[in-house]
């Protein structure tokens, strides 16, 4: 082989065989990617039959003859050459084009036709560097929630692989499904279990090193529960006035890892009067009864004067007296002197008590025979029964309810044009679903959780399907974010959506969620919840003057795509005075952390949340689904929440005490609707209608007090003259159900009119009082309903009929109001008319602002929509000409 202008020339050294001289080579091996660990060199191998000769090209250049380890052989099978060359690569030779692109080498093979080049291998410097680019936290996390601890390994070459320990131990999700590790590496704990506490290490490995991360403690904490109250002890005075008392403990559970101890108190002590014990004492003696044929008369005497009760003495002595006689009935002879003869009442056993054994026999016969005719007419008014119902049910059985548009105004036809679009939706309830299942399988993606239809079409479902009201929600479950959702249906709606919206609501709570037309893609179906959270199980933190204004509300699933905001309506308690408060958004994260997403009075409309705060409602316009609450903070002692007071009785009284609750409770609908039903279930019934008490931010406790009650006839079991209730546990919020409970007593069982005044104020401030004036026997009050908005409407409605405003005139309307006029006869003015001027800037934000406007006016109007008002609007601003409600019945 000669060299020239540092390119070879190879010559044939091997001739081929005359059959083979037109074959090209081919290789037998080709160099493989490898990696350089620390210093050590390595090995490239290339392999061709038939070949005469064989060199390797590196980055371009040639390398020297003198580097190659040339093997020869002969094929035995086909008598062809083979050529086997090596070389080896250093550190030195690699670090040479340092900022260039990666180092590779090429081998070409020569035979008498000609020459073939094998792949590209690539060498490399192997590494791993020392520092995590992100490494686990430590977490105090509650029993049963769902962890996520992140972990992003340190940059190497080759990547490097990621294992996670647990107290250094190596945790494998295949042995323990709770556990899951991501794509990106992160570690997901999917229920928390007390065995999960412990220091968990991200290690990172590859073929030159084996780093781990600092340890991230885990805590699983478990909150105390109160167990239920012990009987009352019997009480302390023997006779008269004392005391008696209950206890609980908080081991239900009992707090475990730092979880919070039950709030409260233990022991509940109570007044109570023993009546004294009262002696028996003897009647006067009756008289003698006529001499009898025995020569033998008789008188009595009873312990009745006073009968002996509560524990008091029997009379002492006999109750029967004897006395011999003479007289002409007396067959005796003989005359002696009478004697006195006494005995027991037990003594004497005559006819008299044969009569009486005689009739209780018959009593107890008869009530037997009457208990069996009783029993007979029983089973056969239950065989008659369940035949109704039987015959009843095969008339409903077939039937699947439908949502219902609520009632429209008569003269409203402006508006009312309705849209045939029964080709493409239907109004359903959330028992509806689509025919796809959901995978069981967790993902990590920003997408969609749903995906659509598998064949790629994308309808709604028409007609009867099988209705399971938990079905839903146990789909949802199987899901990981999912498992703190509530699993009742009676604080949870949902449904099946498309591109043409609808509504959720939660009837009696105030919430609902409106999901504009277009808001869902084309083409994509989505199953969508609505429920609220118990606040206690939220541990929403709040720090310094914060507290809780709204229910804490979930809708979802969080990855759905929407094109443009859907609204969150939802009851909050605050005096509405932006002035002395902060009013924040919050959203909870996937990792189970609160951020605060929006602060109100400085929205930025290029954020994917906006807020609008009403008198008692907070609108929220969000493009991301999830779990949100309204925090504020006060910025002044003038700040003020909203309560509301409900007074509540036992509806019935059979003993001498009587009950009256206070609740004092943030005024939502929400905590209304609960504390009615939580009283339905004791028992109890208002006595009184509901009141709104304003309650500062001046750190004063609030008192409650009975007074003005009939002294000669009722009295308070209280000791101290007020009950009080500390501002931290009304302030935060958290608490749903705070109540006092006035124990009163009647004198008699036939007093049943009840007069008294009941006072709530907070110390250093307002206060109001009510009075009370009512028979707790004749219960003539109205019913605990004529207190509550009831909202009957349907929980999830889908298309058209989820809005007041018909499908194709909404577009018109948009199409008309979008395009900017000169005049101001535009999408501004209808916002003036509608008093929203104050979100201009963030309806101007969106593609179509006519459409957000008509968007917030759906929510206000749900119940009380008045489309002759809007009607009325649109002719002021002077779009008659437009055609816009001139719409036939064929268009629609």
């Amino acid at each position: 082989t000669l060299f020239k202008g540092g390119e070879h020339a190879a010559t044939v050294t091997h001739p081929l065989p005359a059959a083979f001289s037109d074959l090209l080579p081919h290789f037998l091996v080709e160099p493989d990617d490898v990696y350089i660990v620390k210093n050590k060199p390595v090995t490239l191998t290339c392999r061709s039959t038939p070949a005469t000769q064989i060199y390797f090209k590196c980055n371009g250049e040639w390398v020297h003859q003198d580097q190659h380890l040339i093997e020869r052989d002969v094929d035995p099978a086909t008598g062809l050459p083979v050529m086997q060359v090596k070389i080896d690569i250093s550190r030195q030779q690699v670090e040479k084009i340092f900022g260039l692109d990666d180092y590779w080498c090429q081998c070409v093979a020569w035979s008498t036709t000609g020459t073939q080049k094998s792949q590209k291998a690539y060498v490399r410097i192997a590494y791993l560097r020392k520092n995590f680019e992100e490494e686990p936290l430590g977490k105090e996390v509650a029993l049963d929630q769902e962890v996520l601890l992140r972990c992003h390994p340190p940059e190497g070459v080759p990547p490097a692989e990621v294992e996670w320990q647990r107290n250094e131990e190596l945790i494998d999700p295949k042995t323990d499904p709770n556990f899951f590790i991501t794509v990106d590496h992160n570690l997901i704990i999917k229920q928390a279990r007390l065995a999960d506490t412990g220091n968990y290490t991200c290690v990172a490995k590859n073929i030159v090193a084996r780093r781990k991360s600092s340890s991230a403690t885990v805590i699983v904490y478990v909150n105390g529960g109160w167990s239920t109250w012990a009987t009352w002890s019997a009480c302390s005075a023997v006779c008269g006035r004392g005391w008696q008392k209950r206890s609980r403990s908080c081991t239900n559970p009992t707090p475990l890892n730092g979880g919070t101890s039950c709030e409260g108190q233990s022991v509940q002590k109570s007044a109570c009067t023993a009546t004294c014990p009262v002696d028996g004492g003897w009647s006067e003696w009756s008289k003698w009864s006529p001499c009898g044929a025995d020569c033998t008369m008789w008188r009595s005497r009873e312990c009745t004067q006073p009968t002996p009760s509560t524990g008091g003495k029997e009379c002492q002595g006999l109750d029967l007296q004897s006395l011999n006689c003479t007289s002409e009935q007396c067959p005796q002879s003989d005359h002696k002197e009478p004697s006195v003869k006494q005995k027991g009442s037990s003594d004497v056993i005559g006819a008299e008590d044969v009569a009486l054994y005689v009739g209780i026999v018959a009593v107890a016969l008869c009530l037997t025979l009457l208990l069996i005719v009783l029993v007979l007419v029983y089973r056969r008014k239950k065989e008659g029964l369940d035949a109704d119902v039987a015959d009843s049910s095969i008339l409903t059985t077939g039937f699947q309810p439908m949502g219902i548009k609520p009632t429209k105004p008569e003269n409203s036809h402006l508006l009312t044009i309705q849209p045939d679009l029964t080709s493409t939706t239907t109004s359903y309830q959330g028992t509806l679903r689509s025919r796809h299942e959901v995978t069981g399988k967790f993902s990590v993606s920003n997408g969609p959780l749903l995906e659509p239809l598998p064949n790629g079409s994308h309808t709604l479902h028409n007609g009867k399907l099988p209705s399971d009201p938990n079905d839903f929600m146990n789909r949802l479950s199987s899901q990981t974010y999912f498992k703190t959702l509530p699993r009742d249906n009676v604080n949870t709606s949902y449904g099946t959506f498309n591109f043409l919206g609808g509504r959720l609501t939660l009837p009696n709570t105030g919430i609902s969620l409106l999901i504009p037309p277009e808001a869902i893609p084309r083409g994509k179906i989505y199953e969508i919840y609505l429920t609220i959270q118990k606040k206690e199980d939220m541990r929403l933190p709040l720090a310094g003057c914060q507290t809780l204004l709204s229910p804490v509300v979930s809708c979802g699933p969080p990855g759905v795509m929407l094109t443009r905001p859907v609204i969150l309506s939802m009851d909050h308690c605050s005096d509405a005075c932006l002035e002395n408060w902060t009013i924040r958004l919050k959203k909870q994260s996937y990792e189970g952390m609160w951020e605060d997403v929006l602060q109100l009075g400085e929205e930025v409309v290029s954020e994917p949340y906006y807020c609008q705060l009403e008198a008692e409602t907070c609108r929220v316009f969000t493009e991301q689904l999830g779990r949100f609450a309204l925090v504020g903070e006060s910025l002044s002692m003038a700040a003020s929440k909203r309560f509301k007071l409900l007074l509540f009785a036992p509806a019935y009284c059979s003993t001498l005490e009587y009950n009256i609750r206070v609740y004092c409770m943030d005024d939502t609908q929400d905590l209304l609707k609960e504390v009615m039903q939580m009283e339905r279930q004791l028992g109890g019934r208002l006595i009184d209608e509901p009141h709104v008490l304003l309650f500062k931010d001046s750190y004063h406790n609030l008192r409650l007090s009975i007074h003005d009650m009939p002294q000669a006839h009722w009295r308070s079991k209280l000791l101290a003259g007020y009950q009080e209730i500390p501002f931290y546990h009304i302030w935060s919020g958290s608490q749903r159900t705070l109540n006092c409970t006035f124990t009163l007593e009647r004198q008699s069982m036939s007093t049943c009119d009840l007069t008294c005044t009941l006072c709530v104020w907070q110390v250093e401030g307002e206060g109001q009082s009510f009075t009370l004036d009512f028979n707790i026997s004749k219960d003539i009050r109205p019913l605990d309903s004529d207190f509550l908005l009831m909202d009957n409407c349907t929980p999830a409605l889908a298309g058209p009929s989820a809005f007041q405003i018909p499908y194709l005139i909404r577009q018109k309307i948009c199409s008309s109001l979008d395009t900017p006029c000169p005049n101001g006869a535009d999408w501004r003015l209808l916002a003036q008319r509608l008093k929203l001027d104050r979100h201009m800037s963030f309806f101007a934000s969106k593609a179509s602002p006519t459409s957000v406007i008509l968007d917030l006016w759906e929510t206000q109007h749900f119940h009380s929509g008045n489309l002759n008002q809007l009607a009325a609007v649109m002719a002021e601003i002077g779009k008659q000409e437009a055609m816009i409600f001139l719409v036939s019945d064929g268009e629609c």
